[in-house]
């Protein structure tokens, strides 16, 4: 494969990964702040399945010892560990793998997955609340 096709293959698979990232912090906020707010959308069962499914294989994958399968796709694609990447894209890699132990990967993820279980308990999916009053004018 030419190399500037496996560097623009590399590119999409960085920014999907970012996508995903995106996704599973968007959620971890997004429920209880929508749950708060009365948001139907945080209890639309396929979302939350499907960014609990995101954050176990993140942190099944951490407990493996394995880097995220994304990571290596991009990194098999550039032909790692000779790294020649756009600008841009070393920020964003830079930003996004840090220099730290997998342990503390394997803790984070592990913490981060049990947040998005005991979400799931506290505001189940499908189950939407009774509407509030609106707040008295003042």
């Amino acid at each position: 494969m030419p190399a500037h096709t496996a560097v623009a293959l590399a590119a999409l698979v960085l920014l999907f990964h970012v996508g995903v990232i995106l996704f599973n912090l968007f959620g971890m906020v997004a429920v209880p702040l929508g749950h708060w707010r009365g948001w139907r959308f945080v209890r639309v069962r396929w979302w939350r399945a499907l960014h609990v499914a995101a954050l176990a294989a993140v942190a099944g994958q951490a407990l493996l010892g394995r880097a995220c399968f994304l990571t290596l796709w991009q990194d098999a694609l550039l032909g790692m560990p000779a790294r020649t990447t756009p600008l841009v894209m070393g920020w964003i890699d830079r930003l996004l793998f840090w220099p730290l132990p997998m342990w503390f990967f394997a803790a984070l993820y592990v913490a981060v997955f049990l947040y998005v279980l005991l979400l799931w308990r506290l505001v189940p999916p499908g189950v939407t609340p009774a509407p509030r009053a609106p707040a008295p004018r003042i």
